[in-house]
């Protein structure tokens, strides 16, 4: 039997192993897929579990649920990756042999990269929600916080779902304003980027947003320290931002076990083909979802739809075919603004967010780049689009892989 074998059991992995049980045929391959946890989590739950909009059990549910029966599950944890003699090492010191290996391992937030970032106040005035554990700790904290400076801040692109943390300073101004303590809390929103996004036109319309909730900003802000006595965050240039409470997104980086491997770049991504997602080094190895060091963004969307494209390029490769240019960073995103709205926006790597409808060219029902109670129940749903279809690999019907130009209003 030959082996795909698969590093990471979150969405894009599960989704691979899923598309692959449906194509392959089982009389000759077989699908392994490795990871020490037991829990799988709905990443994008956790930013809503600090403002009690979630439960957990909305978010964790257990990894073999949405395992394929026919895959094998290896619940051990992954060592390294032996390129030269198509191998992985797990801990326990089995090797795991394969013909084809799909890399899936995502990024993980690393507050150790800057100085004092984990120190004494972490999760106490200090906190992510990138993390399980860093959102119920934030949770807990916002349950009793009685008002001050609440700075929050990014320390480095890229991260996963880059507007996350334009959506967390929105649902905070909402969620002060239904405590009736919104006077008492002073939003300021940090940057390392000179505006609110990474596409101009987008940018204008958050920036916009930012104004209209009386939400501060602070751009080209590259962070060098926290300061966990006087509370303050300061960059390179010697600017000092004080906070009551900071809810930074630390830096992101790709596994540790990449690094191992020797497989990644300075912040452990995996050099990737960004129009087939193969592995620029190696042609057995595949690379999905936040583990790329492709230009897009770091969102379950684009996992999504990477997850098609690169099902089809691996049945390609099998057959000795060439691979498909196809995945050209298609990425939509909800972004909540609180009060029980949301904007959508869909891009690529050639087309910034535009204004028009969505899915349906004219008739929609979904609004690109414009607030809607619509969007915001879109974002709602798709939890359960998530858990019911996405992670089972079941095509959601008139939702491209690649971006559709029909509908949206370029100049």
């Amino acid at each position: 039997m030959k082996k795909v074998v698969i590093l990471g059991a979150g969405t894009a992995g599960t989704m691979m192993a899923n598309h692959l049980a449906h194509k392959l045929d089982k009389e000759i391959w077989s699908i392994y897929i490795i990871d020490e946890r037991k829990e799988h989590h709905y990443q994008p739950g956790y930013l809503f579990l600090p403002f009690d909009m979630y439960e957990p059990s909305d978010i964790v549910k257990p990894i073999k649920d949405f395992i394929p029966k026919s895959a094998h599950f290896i619940n051990k944890s992954i060592d390294k990756i032996v390129a030269i003699n198509n191998m992985v090492h797990l801990n326990s010191g089995e090797n795991i042999y394969y013909d084809i290996l799909i890399i899936a391992t995502g990024a993980k937030i690393a507050p150790e990269e800057i100085e004092g970032m984990n120190g004494k106040e972490w999760y106490r005035s200090v906190f992510d929600f990138y993390t399980y554990e860093g959102a119920i700790n934030l949770r807990n904290k916002l349950r009793s916080w009685e008002g001050g400076k609440l700075v929050v801040h990014i320390t480095e692109m890229p991260i996963k779902c880059p507007v996350a943390p334009l959506e967390f300073s929105f649902l905070a101004d909402s969620f002060f304003k239904h405590k009736k303590m919104r006077d008492k809390v002073d939003i300021t929103y940090v940057t390392p980027m000179s505006g609110a996004f990474t596409k101009p036109k987008a940018t204008e319309a958050l920036e916009h947003l930012l104004v209209d909730k009386n939400i501060h900003s602070v751009g080209d802000f590259a962070i060098e320290s926290v300061d966990n006595e006087t509370k303050v965050i300061r960059d390179y240039g010697g600017k000092e931002i004080p906070f009551d409470l900071l809810v930074t997104v630390p830096t992101n980086k790709g596994d540790a076990i990449i690094e191992r491997s020797g497989l990644g770049d300075e912040l452990n991504y995996v050099p990737t083909h960004k129009a087939t997602l193969q592995s620029k080094e190696h042609k057995n190895i595949f690379v999905i979802g936040d583990a790329s060091n492709i230009p897009a963004s770091k969102a379950g969307s684009v996992a999504h739809f990477e997850a098609e494209i690169l099902t089809e390029n691996i049945l390609h490769f099998i057959h000795g075919e060439p691979l498909k240019e196809s995945f050209d960073g298609h990425a939509n995103c909800f972004i909540e603004t609180g009060d029980g709205k949301a904007l959508l926006i869909d891009f690529n790597y050639t087309h910034e967010p535009v204004e028009g409808s969505f899915p349906f060219p004219g008739l929609g029902p979904l609004r690109l780049l414009k607030e809607s109670r619509m969007n915001h129940m879109g974002k709602l749903a798709f939890r359960w689009i998530y858990w019911n279809m996405l992670l089972k690999g079941t095509h959601i019907p008139f939702v491209s892989a690649q971006m559709q130009e029909a509908g949206k209003h370029f100049d």
